[in-house]
This record gives C-alpha cells, structure tokens and sequence, in this order.
C-alpha cells in the first residue's frame, strides 16, 4: 500500500512456510488463509494477478515496509518460481487491481527514478531495463496507475511537483494522441483508482471529513458517488472480477487495524474478508473469482520488518 500518507496449488495451500527476514509471530490472518513462500528479503506489497490467475505481481522494498529501492518480481504460484521483472535501485511501485493487462499483454508501474515519479509500462516477459516511460510532465508527479480494460488508457494519481495534498484522478491515453484527463476536481484530494474490468467504472479513495472513503465515477468523469460511509479508512480498492464487488483494506467497526472487506459497486453493507489481530491490506481479486490475494503483517507494518503476501478464500455474497 502507498498513500502519500496471494493460488497455491490445493495439496499445499495451508502450508505456512516463513519468509526472509521473518515476521514475528507467524499467525495466519485466518483458517483458510495462506501465506506464500516467496524466498526474498524485504517487505512484499500489493499483490495483482495475472490474467490466467497463475502469476501474481509484486512489489519489494528492500528496506522494509514502503522504504525505498523497490523492484517488481512476479511469482508464479504453480511452481513457486520467482522472476524479477524491474531494478534500477530507484522505487518501483505497481498498485494492486489492474495492472496487468490480458490485451496488450503488459504491465504497468510508477517509478521514482529521475526526474521525478512518473507511470512506465513493461511487457509481462520482460526483463529489467525494457521499460519505456508513459507520461512525462515537468511539474506534476504522477503514482498508483491503473489500465482499461483494452489497455490503451492510463489511469493515475497526479499531484503538482512537491505537494502531498490533492491529488486528482487522471485519465491519459498511451501514445499520448489525446491530453490529460482530469476526472476529479483539483480541489479535492483523490487517490489510489482502479478501473473495472467491465470498463464503465473508476474506483478511488477520497479525503474528506479526515477520514478515506471509496468512491465511484464513470470513465468520462461523470456520475461521481461515495459508497462507503461510517467512521475509519477505507483504501486500496479493486473490483471484482465481475464488476459487481470491490475489495479493500479498512479500520472500520474501531480496528485496531486494517483488514480486508467487499462492499457492492453501487454501496451497501461490507463483508469482512479476513479475521486478524495484525494489518491487512493492498488487496487484489483472482480472475476466477475464488481468491484474494493481500499484504499482511502481525502488527502495524510500519512498526515491524515489513510485510509478506497471502491468499485467502473469498466469502459467501
């Protein structure tokens, strides 16, 4: 998870093996959770699927939990192998949801490598090195990058050069035929947006009444509404694979700390997903609808060694 503020094969989906460094108190965040045994050091985050669900990418910070260098590795959670796909030595950063589009057969990614952060995009069978810069704007950064459905489109988290606040959900077309699309106002500050698989809908986070709430717009900027409500965060939001759900992290119902929910597109009452005394968040939906795939730690993530990624069942809807 960054705000400027896992399927393992059946016969061995309840094997915990530790990762490196290890996690205090190796607790599962739930009977039909599972972590998975990736062998690298550092804290693992935000979790996206492949499109035939047999990959997940992710990225490590090498230094513990959103701490800088950061690459993205791919997991392949058939046979366990492990590829590096981006390192520079700067921060390499894919946000969970759609990242990796089954169209065009390509990731996309922010990365805070000179001059500033900006969105670059890899082929899936790529290697470091082969990534080409997306957007390129000398006074606005831009983060968290999400694809359409058809992987043409961009969309990003766009803030002025050196300002926290305010950040705006940006539409941009790849190749750059059309210009910048701003589909929040530039007074609020908006987050984190994903794009359905459907392609009618953008999910975001938005500050407002010092708290996160998710929100809901079309792909041309209109019909915007807030779908969650009540007091705590609400982050990191995906959909479905169908379009009908998101998956999120919250605090809601006075957590001590996040852990995973779904709530319908059009709102409602949320389910929890994950039953943990530590931190659960940054998650994605498996393409077939049966996992979600999250970040995890036993306490605040940013208090310990970091985090490391699981899978868990998704809940009756």
């Amino acid at each position: 998870m960054r705000t400027l503020s896992f399927i393992i094969l059946v016969g061995i989906s309840r094997l915990l093996i530790s990762c490196s460094p290890p996690i205090a108190n190796k607790e599962e965040p739930h009977d039909d959770t599972s972590q998975l045994p990736i062998e690298l050091t550092g804290s693992f985050q935000n979790p996206a699927w492949s499109p035939d669900g047999k990959e997940l990418l992710f990225t490590q910070f090498k230094n513990g939990y959103n701490l800088e260098p950061a690459d993205l590795f791919i997991y392949n959670l058939e046979t366990g192998a492990l590829r590096m796909l981006v390192s520079d030595g700067s921060g390499n950063i894919n946000l969970p949801g759609a990242a990796w589009n089954s169209t065009t057969e390509q990731i996309v990614f922010t990365s805070t490598r000179d001059p500033h952060d900006e969105i670059y995009i890899i082929n899936e069978n790529g290697i470091p090195g082969e990534e080409w810069r997306v957007t390129s704007r000398d006074n606005f950064v831009a983060y968290e990058p999400s694809f359409s459905p058809d992987g043409q489109w961009v969309v990003f988290e766009s803030h002025p050069l050196d300002v926290v606040e305010n950040g705006v959900i940006m539409k941009y077309k790849i190749g750059g035929s059309e210009d910048f699309i701003a589909l929040t106002p530039l007074t609020d500050d908006c987050r984190q947006p994903n794009w359905s698989i459907r392609g009618d809908r953008i999910v975001y986070q938005r500050f407002s009444n010092s708290q996160w709430d998710l929100w809901v717009v079309n792909i041309d900027g209109s019909n915007a509404h807030q779908i969650t409500s009540g007091n705590g965060d609400k982050t990191d939001a995906s959909f479905s694979p169908d379009g009908n759900w998101i998956v999120y992290s919250s605090d809601e119902g006075e957590l001590e700390l996040a852990s995973i929910f779904i709530i319908p597109v059009l709102g409602g009452v949320s389910i929890r997903v994950t039953e943990y005394s530590g931190y659960a968040g940054a998650p994605s939906w498996s393409p077939d609808g049966s996992k979600i795939a999250f970040e995890a730690s036993p306490g605040d993530p940013d208090d310990s060694l970091g985090t490391t990624l699981f899978l868990v069942d998704v809940p009756a809807h």
